[in-house]
């Protein structure tokens, strides 16, 4: 990938969305939890994650989190994680891993611009635009 940066909210699927995402795009996950009252990060496993981050050789790909206990976040379609890829085999395999259980909103095809392109939304909401620029 040549380039990815999203911030993404969740309702308290921040764990379980970053951990599909881990799967489809590889990298590092880092999970912090919100703290307790104490101000300790909570050691649950299914405590609200306050921030998370997906990197790939140290640069971040994705960050998250879930809202907090005081406001919800509700899917909507405000915004897209964009990737420009690589290669043609690149785009393929991601739209495939990235499109599992999700909606296709445009195939992946040649476009005028000299690039493959497509667009999803993902089983947790999320919409992507992927791109792949030809040689």
């Amino acid at each position: 990938m040549k380039s990815v940066t999203t911030y993404l909210h969740f309702d308290g699927n921040c764990r379980t969305a970053m951990a599909f995402y881990q799967r489809c795009l590889g990298g590092d996950l880092q999970l912090r939890a919100y703290p307790d009252a104490g101000g300790t990060p909570s050691s649950d496993p299914d405590a609200r994650i306050m921030h998370a981050s997906l990197t790939r050789a140290g640069a971040p790909t994705l960050m998250a989190s879930d809202s907090s206990p005081e406001g919800p976040v509700h899917r909507g379609n405000n915004f897209s994680v964009s990737i420009e890829c690589e290669s043609l085999a690149e785009i393929d395999r991601l739209f495939s891993a990235i499109g599992e259980q999700g909606k296709v909103r445009v195939a992946l095809a040649d476009m005028p611009w000299n690039a493959r392109f497509g667009m999803l939304t993902d089983r947790f909401g999320i919409q992507w635009i992927l791109n792949c620029t030809r040689a």
